[in-house]
């Protein structure tokens, strides 16, 4: 028996938002714990502080920086109660969801879809383990079909294996229900994703605001993980690439470098903690950092100091 959700919004207005920011908000933790208050006030400043142009929705999602990895999937469920409840019937919201084991998404998308407001869209994270590239098409269109036909999900692929590519593109040509790539490898992908992938999704640059050149090649939105603390800089920053303004976009784009060089530095060591450090070196009270969460722990002394470093100058775009 079919069960289909209600959907927020339409497969259209869904991908028109994709093409501005897809907010990608720390969860702040206390004693090894999720603080949900603070993810509240992380949320209630995001949607606060839209400056896409045009009334564009604010996008956001709870995904790897987030980071759900670490999280049981009753964690998650609350987490995005939270989120959505927070958000009301405003903005757009994508749920990420690890994989696997398949059986848990599964169950993660059934109490997802339960919600008084459901995910609009699911990001489907990175698959870890072994796995051969047919085997990712094959799996992925009967799990894709089924949480479909059940739940109405719709789904952004995140893109980290580039030998996937044909696997992938095979995906979206036979699959209605894949609508976008998330690209999580590099610049040299965007352009190869595009061709392929054609019209049947949307090509979103997944690493962050320094996505100039992304956008150049392609590429229509962008992930922030800085926007918790610094939204209105994402936002302008795709406002100038939708109107084709690449050097505004550059321009914007290098008052952020030092931070996101520190982020994904060494393999992304800091990807999380370095966002936390500067939500709390920068003093704002309208959002929450937390404390460190397990396995990323508050940044050391001397990446704390390149922290302040970096953030000096960004207060105007909080």
């Amino acid at each position: 028996m079919t069960l289909v959700t209600h959907l927020h919004i339409d497969t259209d207005t869904l991908l028109a938002a994709l093409e501005g920011v897809t907010t990608i908000p720390v969860v702040p933790y206390r004693g090894g714990q999720i603080d949900y208050e603070g993810h509240k006030k992380n949320i209630g400043y995001l949607m606060s502080n839209n400056v896409l142009d045009n009334n564009r929705p604010r996008v956001i999602s709870i995904a790897g920086t987030s980071p759900i990895h670490h999280m049981t999937v009753e964690e998650q469920v609350k987490l995005v109660d939270v989120t959505t409840q927070t958000m009301g019937g405003d903005g757009v919201y994508v749920a990420g969801v690890v994989p696997n084991p398949l059986g848990d998404a599964k169950r993660l998308i059934e109490q997802l879809s339960s919600l008084q407001r459901p995910p609009d869209a699911y990001l489907l994270m990175p698959l870890s383990g072994v796995y051969d590239p047919d085997g990712l098409y094959l799996t992925f269109r009967e799990f894709a079909d089924e949480m479909a036909d059940v739940h109405g999900a719709r789904f952004i692929y995140y893109f980290k294996q580039s030998r996937d590519l044909d696997a992938v593109a095979r995906l979206f040509a036979d699959s209605e229900h894949f609508i976008g790539v998330k690209v999580g490898t590099g610049e040299e992908d965007v352009r190869p994703l595009v061709r392929e992938i054609g019209d049947n999704g949307l090509i979103i640059w997944g690493i962050g605001d320094r996505s100039t050149r992304a956008s150049e090649l392609g590429a229509k939105g962008h992930t922030s993980g800085i926007a918790v603390a610094y939204a209105k800089i994402s936002d302008e920053i795709n406002n100038a690439q939708r109107r084709g303004d690449y050097r505004t976009s550059s321009q914007l784009q290098a008052k952020v470098d030092a931070l996101e060089t520190i982020r994904f530095r060494n393999g992304r060591i800091y990807n999380y903690s370095a966002v936390v450090e500067a939500m709390i070196l920068s003093g704002f009270e309208d959002i929450d950092g937390g404390e460190g969460a397990p396995f990323n722990p508050r940044v050391p002394e001397d990446i704390a100091f390149e922290v302040g470093e970096a953030i000096r100058g960004l207060a105007e775009f909080h």
